[in-house]
Protein backbone atom coordinates (compact mmCIF):
# COMPACT_ATOMS: atom_id res chain seq x y z
CA UNK A 1 0.00 0.00 0.00
CA UNK A 2 2.52 2.49 0.81
CA UNK A 3 4.45 1.85 -2.56
CA UNK A 4 0.95 2.29 -3.84
CA UNK A 5 0.84 5.83 -2.77
CA UNK A 6 4.80 6.75 -4.31
CA UNK A 7 4.77 8.04 -7.80
CA UNK A 8 8.34 8.01 -9.74
CA UNK A 9 10.59 10.24 -8.13
CA UNK A 10 9.87 9.83 -4.35
CA UNK A 11 7.02 11.53 -3.94
CA UNK A 12 3.99 10.77 -1.55
CA UNK A 13 0.64 10.49 -4.06
CA UNK A 14 -2.87 10.88 -1.41
CA UNK A 15 -2.85 11.25 2.07
CA UNK A 16 -0.11 13.23 3.37
CA UNK A 17 1.64 12.28 6.64
CA UNK A 18 2.56 14.53 9.14
CA UNK A 19 6.31 14.03 10.92
CA UNK A 20 6.19 11.59 13.19
CA UNK A 21 6.01 12.57 17.07
CA UNK A 22 3.71 16.16 17.00
CA UNK A 23 0.35 16.60 17.51
CA UNK A 24 -0.73 19.30 15.83
CA UNK A 25 -3.51 21.91 17.91
CA UNK A 26 -3.93 25.67 16.98
CA UNK A 27 -1.55 25.28 14.59
CA UNK A 28 1.32 24.71 16.79
CA UNK A 29 3.25 21.46 17.29
CA UNK A 30 4.74 20.09 20.19
CA UNK A 31 7.28 17.08 19.92
CA UNK A 32 6.68 14.56 22.48
CA UNK A 33 6.91 10.83 21.17
CA UNK A 34 10.58 11.02 20.43
CA UNK A 35 11.63 7.36 19.68
CA UNK A 36 10.93 3.38 20.30
CA UNK A 37 12.84 3.48 24.07
CA UNK A 38 12.30 -0.52 24.62
CA UNK A 39 10.46 -3.38 23.88
CA UNK A 40 9.67 -5.59 27.60
CA UNK A 41 9.67 -9.09 27.20
CA UNK A 42 7.86 -11.23 30.16
CA UNK A 43 10.27 -13.94 31.10
CA UNK A 44 9.51 -16.60 34.30
CA UNK A 45 13.87 -16.89 34.86
CA UNK A 46 15.57 -13.37 34.69
CA UNK A 47 19.03 -15.54 34.80
CA UNK A 48 18.22 -18.01 32.42
CA UNK A 49 16.89 -16.01 30.03
CA UNK A 50 19.61 -13.64 30.49
CA UNK A 51 22.07 -16.28 29.62
CA UNK A 52 20.22 -17.02 26.90
CA UNK A 53 20.16 -13.44 25.01
CA UNK A 54 24.22 -13.59 25.95
CA UNK A 55 24.78 -17.14 24.36
CA UNK A 56 21.78 -17.15 21.24
CA UNK A 57 22.12 -13.72 20.12
CA UNK A 58 25.72 -12.41 21.38
CA UNK A 59 24.07 -9.75 23.30
CA UNK A 60 25.45 -8.43 26.37
CA UNK A 61 23.85 -7.77 29.79
CA UNK A 62 24.14 -3.83 30.46
CA UNK A 63 22.33 -3.29 33.61
CA UNK A 64 20.19 -5.47 36.20
CA UNK A 65 17.91 -3.62 38.42
CA UNK A 66 14.65 -4.30 40.56
CA UNK A 67 12.04 -2.06 40.09
CA UNK A 68 9.88 -2.60 43.50
CA UNK A 69 7.06 0.20 41.66
CA UNK A 70 6.17 -2.56 39.31
CA UNK A 71 7.46 -5.81 41.59
CA UNK A 72 9.58 -7.39 39.06
CA UNK A 73 13.41 -7.58 38.61
CA UNK A 74 14.60 -6.27 34.64
CA UNK A 75 17.64 -6.42 32.88
CA UNK A 76 18.56 -4.35 30.04
CA UNK A 77 20.19 -5.76 26.23
CA UNK A 78 21.19 -2.77 23.39
CA UNK A 79 20.20 -3.41 19.79
CA UNK A 80 21.21 -0.21 17.96
CA UNK A 81 19.32 2.49 19.74
CA UNK A 82 16.60 -0.01 21.20
CA UNK A 83 16.58 -1.72 23.82
CA UNK A 84 15.16 -5.12 25.01
CA UNK A 85 14.20 -4.91 29.02
CA UNK A 86 13.59 -8.14 30.44
CA UNK A 87 11.11 -8.75 33.08
CA UNK A 88 11.06 -11.00 35.83
CA UNK A 89 8.00 -11.02 38.53
CA UNK A 90 8.80 -10.52 41.98
CA UNK A 91 5.36 -11.15 43.15
CA UNK A 92 2.49 -13.45 42.37
CA UNK A 93 0.40 -10.12 42.71
CA UNK A 94 2.57 -8.59 39.81
CA UNK A 95 1.17 -7.25 36.96
CA UNK A 96 3.93 -9.66 34.88
CA UNK A 97 3.29 -12.42 37.22
CA UNK A 98 -0.25 -12.04 35.67
CA UNK A 99 0.93 -11.79 32.01
CA UNK A 100 3.03 -14.55 32.11
CA UNK A 101 0.10 -16.89 33.93
CA UNK A 102 -2.34 -15.76 31.13
CA UNK A 103 0.20 -15.52 27.95
CA UNK A 104 2.94 -17.18 29.24
CA UNK A 105 6.34 -15.89 28.38
CA UNK A 106 6.87 -13.46 25.78
CA UNK A 107 6.74 -9.58 24.22
CA UNK A 108 5.06 -8.01 27.21
CA UNK A 109 5.08 -4.12 26.25
CA UNK A 110 6.31 -1.63 24.05
CA UNK A 111 7.72 1.50 25.22
CA UNK A 112 7.95 4.92 23.79
CA UNK A 113 10.12 7.84 24.65
CA UNK A 114 8.77 11.27 25.14
CA UNK A 115 9.81 14.59 26.36
CA UNK A 116 6.68 15.44 27.88
CA UNK A 117 4.91 12.17 29.65
CA UNK A 118 2.10 14.55 31.22
CA UNK A 119 1.27 15.74 28.30
CA UNK A 120 1.99 12.86 26.50
CA UNK A 121 -0.76 11.20 28.87
CA UNK A 122 -3.12 14.06 28.42
CA UNK A 123 -3.85 13.63 24.90
CA UNK A 124 -3.92 10.18 24.98
CA UNK A 125 -7.04 10.59 27.35
CA UNK A 126 -8.14 13.60 25.19
CA UNK A 127 -8.53 11.11 22.73
CA UNK A 128 -10.11 7.94 24.67
CA UNK A 129 -7.63 6.15 25.71
CA UNK A 130 -8.07 4.31 28.82
CA UNK A 131 -4.95 4.66 31.19
CA UNK A 132 -3.59 2.44 33.53
CA UNK A 133 -1.52 4.60 35.39
CA UNK A 134 -3.27 8.47 35.46
CA UNK A 135 0.63 9.92 37.03
CA UNK A 136 3.68 8.70 35.81
CA UNK A 137 5.64 6.36 38.78
CA UNK A 138 8.95 5.34 39.13
CA UNK A 139 10.05 2.95 36.65
CA UNK A 140 13.76 1.28 35.72
CA UNK A 141 16.97 3.19 34.51
CA UNK A 142 15.51 6.25 36.56
CA UNK A 143 12.88 6.88 34.50
CA UNK A 144 9.10 8.13 35.31
CA UNK A 145 7.06 5.45 33.61
CA UNK A 146 2.77 5.32 32.44
CA UNK A 147 1.30 2.51 30.87
CA UNK A 148 -2.20 2.91 28.14
CA UNK A 149 -4.46 -0.19 28.70
CA UNK A 150 -4.01 -2.22 25.56
CA UNK A 151 -7.76 -2.59 25.31
CA UNK A 152 -7.52 1.54 23.65
CA UNK A 153 -4.05 0.42 22.06
CA UNK A 154 -4.96 -2.30 19.47
CA UNK A 155 -4.47 -5.04 22.15
CA UNK A 156 -0.19 -3.68 22.68
CA UNK A 157 0.11 -2.59 26.21
CA UNK A 158 1.88 0.73 25.60
CA UNK A 159 4.10 2.42 27.74
CA UNK A 160 5.41 6.04 27.94
CA UNK A 161 9.05 6.86 29.22
CA UNK A 162 10.69 9.90 30.08
CA UNK A 163 14.21 10.69 32.20
CA UNK A 164 13.54 12.05 35.42
CA UNK A 165 15.98 15.18 34.69
CA UNK A 166 13.64 15.83 31.42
Amino acid sequence: MFSQRMQSGGRRVGPSCEPAGRIHSNRRTFPMITRIDHLGIAVRSLDEAIAHYEQALGLKCEHREDVPSQKVRTAFFAVGEVHLELLEPTSPDSPVAKFLEKNGEGLHHVAYATTDIVGQLQQAVGSGVKLIHEKPIEGAAGKLVAFLHPKSTYGVLTEFCMEKSS
